[in-house]
């Protein structure tokens, strides 16, 4: 993803080939700074769910073409893992250890949400993170903590059911993933600042075409208003 020099979403950028080798130093990634670990699976978040909005859709994916069984089985197993071992993974990073679960959730960061997205697609939490890049005041948050914020407001604009949404919020809260527009930086959000976001996330060039049913401006800035009332309510804020 390419950003312009005041932090603006710009474009994605596809190359013709992929990397001939993908090499992790699990190592150095535990002795990281651990919310760069976490962002990764904010960002890892949303493969499954872009994935199977995109195969409803009958959407293109981001190699090019119609995606098939192994790409979104990826796609489950990616957002499977992350619940299975996400929040180990992040304690054992807290102090440094290098456990079975870290490794897990390096695997499913880089390998199952990469092959996840790329073979499956892309839909509305990416694009609503593009959106976000409009809003000055997010400008300092990582990628996947705004996805992982796109990912709740795809759920909304779903109707996903309240077990799902839980789970999602409940997973994001204990990671220290953002679930309110406050967490991102947006003190008060309004509905003006809403549709800023809504109208680029809609943008023609954007993935929110691979939505399965017809999205417009108006219905993404109501789900990021409904999804920061929940993430409000589930952190029981004032």
């Amino acid at each position: 993803m390419l950003y312009t020099d005041d932090g603006q979403f710009d474009k994605y950028l596809f190359l013709k080939a992929n990397p001939n080798i993908v090499l992790m130093d699990t190592t150095v990634i535990a002795a990281s700074p651990v919310r760069l670990t976490v962002a990764g699976m904010g960002d890892a978040l949303a493969t499954y769910f872009e994935a199977q909005a995109t195969h409803d859709a009958d959407g293109g994916t981001c190699a090019g073409g119609k995606g098939g069984m192994a790409g979104l089985a990826l796609a489950k197993l990616c957002y499977e893992t992350l619940m299975a071992d996400g929040v180990k993974a992040k304690v054992a990073l807290e102090k440094g250890a290098l456990t079975p679960a870290v490794e897990h959730i390096i695997e499913a960061n880089t390998l199952l949400s990469g092959i996840g997205f790329e073979s499956s697609g892309l839909a509305a939490a990416h694009a609503i993170h593009n959106g976000l890049t409009m809003l000055p005041e997010c400008h300092g948050m990582y990628h996947g903590e705004k996805v992982a914020f796109g990912t709740i407001v795809q759920l909304v604009l779903e109707d996903a059911p309240t077990e799902k949404l839980e789970e999602v919020l409940g997973f994001c809260i204990e990671l220290g993933l953002p679930v309110t527009m406050k967490e991102l930086g947006v003190a008060e959000l309004t509905r003006e600042q809403a549709m800023i976001v809504a109208e680029a996330a809609c943008a023609p060039d954007d993935t929110m075409c691979n939505m399965p049913f017809e999205v417009t401006p108006e219905m993404v800035a109501n789900a990021i208003l409904g999804a920061d009332a929940l993430g409000h309510y589930y952190l029981m804020d004032e």
